[in-house]
């Protein structure tokens, strides 16, 4: 048949249009995820038994169902649009945003998946990709049969807190591309990663690799790789190799491992690393000339080394864009050379010491760097001087940071010319002058405003209405005026607030309490009145209103509250009434109760079951009244306890035994009475701060409390304790170690905007009552005055060589002071007044050099002073009620030495009101002597005659003699 031209082009294009007809019909297939043949019925069967073994608290499976039979349509399932086999499963947990609430943290990390991995797995014969990263599979091993499934190429499985051994049948994967095993895992030897021949992406973060001597050998085997991951996996020493021969690989990071010295020689020939990281290591040598010759590097991390030199060099990676040097040693200042860093986005010097003017170092980025710098911080550089208005070159900059520097003088109104700018922190400088409109009026983009510790005035309009919208905003320390900001007003999406110490004179305004704030700090200011109603400011996590003058009720709260500090204000009635109204039909979330310093009453509730998660709870100086409930030993997470000058009677509950975690039990100033506990000792083995002073406690002084090898302040003073000082004493280890690193007394929370709750305690030392916080953790102190303590001071008490302060005054001890108390180096006060001591003062107290305060007052001690410009220094009144003489005192001592006379009559002196036994002994010896012999005389004839007939015989020999003498 013949076909014309014309019908030929004609038939062509319908074909060719036809055939794009069905291409897009497919493209449109793919886009929507539509399966024209659906899953299989094995494939979705094994589906539903690996979800049975399951645990899915979210019901992120929810569509995985029986009766929804097409398996490709549930969520994390990809299936082959032609063949309907699963090629894809991906039930990884959605990663978290950037500012979240505690309960929305808490969320996610109940959304995630646990359980076991069922084996069914293996029946997804076509499965190319599996993702279970950041889930909860605890104590569960990565199963071995994952080996089989030969068709992977891509498996993740990090974050999910398995646990053993990193199965070698995972080496069977010959086809695998991607390998995420990054979790706390270990290996014993690596060499079945070498038949991974294909692979690309590897990540081990936070695998130990401790024992694995073969690491870099069998990695050396991977020609294809891409990526390597080896981050905080106990990695100790970079095993001798002459050269690296990865030509492929483009991002390393070694991070967080135990490497030092100089940074390996080996890393040198990475000719196509764009990313390496190196950052957290014990790196301590100045940089090696190589690493400047890496020309295709983009992103370089060296943060939290201790790498030394000049940085100079760094400035010809001409392909830079990201470079972070903070927490180093290095010197010399910024150098001039990084103005060549014309494709640097990122640069972070904290913690470097620069040493320079802020004018210098930003003068340095002028040119080319200013053009493109987008995020640069300075944090703890000790920069000095103006901030000027070359400030306003950097017109891309997004994040600029310089916190804690001593920059001074006004911000320059070149400020306002950044409109890329999104976080600004100038926390902690010498800025002063004013902020007005000029400065933000063009900042749209502003998220994050840090200006706390600086002398600035924000003075606005008061119709200004901020061109932005803040998440984070601190101006604690600034001058904001009497009135409450009018132009917060409008910044609704704070999360984060602090305009403490900010001299506001108002009522806090209730609109606060509908923004989304997690955090809020109003403290030290004059606000007074009431607290606006907190229980629907669900978010609200931390609270602290202390210091201001805020009456009336206490607030009810919301339960998800992590931190609550009302102290110092004039709350007064009961507290619980609000406080635990809805507490007690759910858990708290409450971490930290602060509500010391008010006027609050009654006595306390006996329903503290529900706060498992409290750690702080300070309820001093209030009027609570009768004994504590038996169920505040519930609270096992509770680490300090302050009850103080209030009213309590009773005996320390039985129950508070169960908080063994206590740092800190201040009792003191209230009605306790019975012992104090033995089970203290046994129980409360972290205690480091013990205050039982002022109550009426009686008993011995319990044995059990040499146990606390913790206990670093010890103070029962005030009370009717008796008995003699246990010589075990010197168990105290704490007291006998000095250290200049000691942590801070400090509770953490879980939240990453807290850095913790540091501890105060109030003291007395040196005779006056005080406040010790910043110093707290240096402070080691006994004190047991005002008891009716007996016997000798333990010579053991000089072992506890940390020892700063000694009152052992108004007992009844005796004896002498012991003699090697010199060797107490650390002590800055001792008072042993009023007791029954005697003998001389030991000569080796000269030798405490430290010693600021002494009262050896009252006692019967005798003999000079010992010679020392210290102990001259004190006054008379430290020795008087003695029978001392020398300085300080006005009676001089006659001889240099007593002799033994004299310190026979100083002790016979010193004895008057005693008993005198030499007297003693004398009578009681005539006694016995007497008896012994005239006893058998009464009782035994026959020893009687002969004792008569002897008499006799010697009285005539006795006549005779005298006979003859006359």
């Amino acid at each position: 048949m013949h076909i014309s031209l014309k019908q030929m082009k004609q038939t062509t294009r319908i074909a060719v249009a036809f055939v794009f007809i069905a291409i897009e019909i497919i493209n449109i297939s793919l886009c929507k995820g539509i399966s024209s043949v659906g899953c299989l019925q094995s494939e979705r069967l094994a589906l539903l038994r690996f979800k049975q073994d399951l645990i899915d608290p979210a019901n992120r499976l929810i569509s995985w169902t029986s009766d929804r039979g097409d398996c490709c349509t549930w969520s994390g399932i990809v299936c082959d649009n032609l063949t309907g086999h699963v090629l894809e499963l991906s039930l990884r947990t959605p990663p978290e945003k950037e500012v979240v609430s505690l309960a929305e943290d808490d969320a996610r990390e109940r959304s995630k998946l646990s359980g076991k991995i069922n084996p069914s797995l293996v029946d997804l014969k076509h499965l190319s990709s599996l993702d279970l990263s950041d889930n909860n599979f605890e104590g569960v091993e990565i199963p071995r049969f994952l080996g089989s499934m030969q068709n992977l190429r891509y498996l993740n499985l990090s974050l999910n807190s398995f646990q053993g051994m990193i199965p070698p049948q995972l080496g069977n994967l010959s086809n695998l591309q991607y390998l995420g095993l990054g979790d706390m895992l270990h290996v014993k030897s690596f060499w079945w990663l070498s038949r991974l021949s294909l692979l690309k992406h590897l990540d081990l973060d936070g695998v130990d690799l401790s024992n694995s001597s073969d690491w870099l050998q069998v990695i050396h085997t991977l020609p294809s790789l891409v990526v390597l991951k080896l981050s905080y996996c106990e990695l100790h020493h970079f095993p001798p190799q002459p050269v690296l021969n990865f030509s492929s690989l483009a991002s390393l990071d070694l991070s967080g491992n135990h490497f030092e010295g100089p940074i390996p020689d080996g890393l040198q020939n990475l000719t196509s690393i764009r990313h390496l990281d190196l950052s957290d290591n014990l790196f301590n040598s100045s940089m090696p000339s190589w690493l400047y010759r890496l020309r295709n590097l983009e992103e370089l991390f060296l943060s939290g080394n201790s790498l030394q030199g000049s940085m100079d060099g760094l400035g010809n990676l001409s392909s830079i864009k990201v470079l972070d040097l903070s927490q180093n040693d290095f010197d010399g200042g910024m150098p001039v050379s990084f103005g060549r860093l014309c494709n640097l986005r990122s640069m972070s010097l904290e913690a470097v010491i620069l040493n320079q003017e802020i004018s210098q170092v930003l003068n340095i980025f002028s040119e080319c760097v200013a053009k493109v710098l987008e995020h640069l911080n300075l944090g703890y550089t000790q920069l000095f001087g103006p901030l000027t208005n070359q400030l306003g070159r950097f017109k891309n900059l997004k994040h600029l940071y310089l916190h804690y520097n001593s920059i001074s003088g006004p911000i320059p109104r070149s400020l306002g010319e950044l409109s890329s700018l999104e976080a600004l922190s100038l926390l902690y400088n010498q800025f002063n002058g004013t902020f007005s409109e000029i400065h933000f009026n063009n900042l749209t983009r502003l998220i994050l405003l840090g200006v706390s510790g600086n002398s600035v005035m924000f003075k606005f309009s008061p119709q200004w209405a901020p061109p932005f919208k803040l998440l984070y905003l601190t101006l604690g320390s600034c001058h904001l005026g009497h009135n409450f900001p009018s132009w917060l007003r409008s910044q609704r999406s704070l999360c984060f607030l602090d305009a403490s110490n900010s001299s506001i004179f108002d009522t806090i305004p209730q609109y606060l309490f509908e923004f989304p704030l997690i955090f809020l700090n109003l403290s030290h200011n004059k606000f007074y009145g009431k607290i606006p109603n907190l229980i629907w400011s669900t978010q609200l996590e931390f609270l602290d209103l202390n210091s201001n003058n805020l009456s009336g009720l206490l607030p009810q709260i919301p339960i998800n509250m992590h931190l609550l500090d009302l102290s110092y204000n004039v709350f007064s009635r009961s507290m619980f009434a609000q406080l635990f109204n809805e507490i007690n039909e759910s858990k708290s979330l409450m971490e930290i109760l602060i509500l010391n310093n008010n006027f609050l009453s009654g006595e306390l509730p006996d329903c503290w079951t529900n706060w498992q998660h409290l750690k702080v709870l300070n309820l001093e100086n209030n009027r609570f009244t009768g004994t504590l409930p038996p169920s505040i030993g519930s609270l096992t997470s509770l680490q300090s306890l302050n009850l103080r000058k209030n009213n309590f009677v009773g005996e320390i509950p039985l129950s508070l035994q169960n908080c063994t975690k206590l740092v800190k039990l201040d009792l003191g100033e209230n009605e306790f009475v019975g012992n104090v506990p033995t089970w203290m000792g046994e129980r409360f083995s972290w205690i480091k701060i013990l205050i039982l002073r002022s109550n009426n406690f009686q008993g011995l002084l319990p044995r059990e409390l040499c146990l606390l090898t913790s206990l670093q302040i010890l103070d029962l003073a005030y009370n009717n304790l008796f008995g003699n000082i246990p010589r075990c004493i010197s168990n105290l280890s704490a007291m006998m170690r000095k250290s200049e690193m000691d942590d801070d007394i400090e509770y953490w929370s879980n939240k990453y905007y807290y850095s913790g709750h540091v501890e105060d305690a109030s003291l007395v030392n040196k005779g006056k009552m005080a406040e010790y916080n910043s110093i707290l953790k240096f402070v080691r102190m006994i004190d047991l005055s005002k008891n009716n303590l007996s016997g000798e001071i333990p010579i053991e008490v000089t072992d506890l060589l940390a020892l700063q302060s000694l009152n052992l005054s108004h007992n009844s001890l005796i004896g002498r002071i012991p003699e090697n108390i010199g060797a107490m180096s650390s002590l800055e006060s001792v008072d042993l007044s009023e007791n029954q001591l005697s003998g001389e003062i030991p000569q080796s107290i000269s030798k405490l050099t430290f010693l600021s305060v002494l009262n050896l007052s009252n006692n019967k001690l005798f003999g000079r002073i010992p010679s020392s410009t210290q102990l001259q220094s004190f006054s008379a009144s430290s020795f008087t009620g003695n029978e001392l003489c020398g300085p300080p005192l006005s009676n001089n001592c006659t001889v240099s030495v007593p002799t033994s006379g004299d310190q026979n009559r100083g002790e016979k002196e010193g004895n008057e009101d005693g008993v005198d036994w030499f007297y003693v002994s004398m009578a009681l010896g005539f006694v016995v002597g007497f008896w012994s012999f005239v006893g058998p005389l009464f009782f035994n004839r026959r020893w009687r005659r002969m004792y008569f007939q002897f008499l006799n015989c010697l009285q005539d020999k006795l006549g005779s003699v005298v006979r003859k003498c006359y």
